[in-house]
């Protein structure tokens, strides 16, 4: 079983995480070089799963069109929003106050080499991390990341809510591989205010039948941050089959 040190960052700057970030994914690189006349799994490797919880910040992916951000950049300044291209999938996201945003860094080739069983697996923690919250969490068909389903109407009350009716994106999730170690991770709006979205069409999905949500809003009440990480530590632990040791 592989052991993951876990980090919790805290409330850090985008920069500053990003920073630490990528110098853990080249110290792992430079490791596995190190050892390249070994196979995989017969020499220790370091992995390290990050939970922070970054200030204001937009970030684009390289497949991304810098059209889905809708502000200027007096506008970004004005609001105390930075934004931030990156070199991971997907397209523009927010990161932000009341989100959990991970950084697995991971050398696959200890657990598995597949990119998309990757991603399952990430939003299989996820979607069990929502089911501990009585929350619905799915996959939707070609989308990334975790939904909620639309919600009965007799499940609402007499008010009628058309955000009720559309697929609500609570997740998201972008990854970079290099020789099999990752990079980024996901972005779990828990408390999150979902107006900054407004600034953003979020991931470059524009379809009237899908928006974004977050757990207070599912739930209707603030959320404890703390509880919901040590909820994605359990659930990660079982789905990577792994044991964290804390850094």
């Amino acid at each position: 079983m592989q052991i993951v040190r876990f980090i919790d960052l805290g409330k850090c700057g985008y920069q500053q995480a990003w920073d630490y970030q990528t110098g853990l994914h080249r110290a792992l690189i430079d490791h596995k070089l190190s050892h390249r006349e070994l196979t995989p799994k017969t020499y220790p490797q370091d992995h390290y799963l990050l939970l922070v919880e970054h200030p204001p910040v937009f970030t684009l992916g390289k497949s991304g069109q810098l059209s889905n951000l809708l502000l200027s950049e007096p506008e970004l300044r004005e609001r105390g929003i930075q934004y931030f291209p990156i070199n991971r999938g997907g397209d523009i996201t927010f990161h932000g106050p009341g989100q959990i945003v991970g950084y697995p860094i991971l050398d696959l080739e200890c657990f598995f080499t597949d990119v998309h069983r990757y991603v399952r697996s990430i939003e299989e923690v996820i979607i069990r991390t929502l089911a501990d919250y009585n929350v619905e969490g799915l996959r939707l068909t070609g989308y990334t990341g975790v939904w909620c389903p639309p919600r009965p109407a007799a499940g609402r009350g007499e008010a009628v809510d058309e955000y009720w009716d559309k697929f609500r994106k609570i997740c998201a999730i972008g990854v970079h591989l290099s020789r099999w170690v990752t990079l980024h991770g996901f972005a779990f709006n828990i408390n999150t205010d979902l107006r900054f979205f407004d600034y953003i069409v979020p991931c470059g999905i524009a379809e009237a039948d899908k928006t974004v949500t977050s757990l207070q809003r599912e739930t209707g009440s603030l959320v404890g941050m703390a509880g919901v990480q040590e909820r994605l530590k359990h659930h990660f632990c079982q789905v990577f089959e792994c044991e964290f040791a804390n850094v």
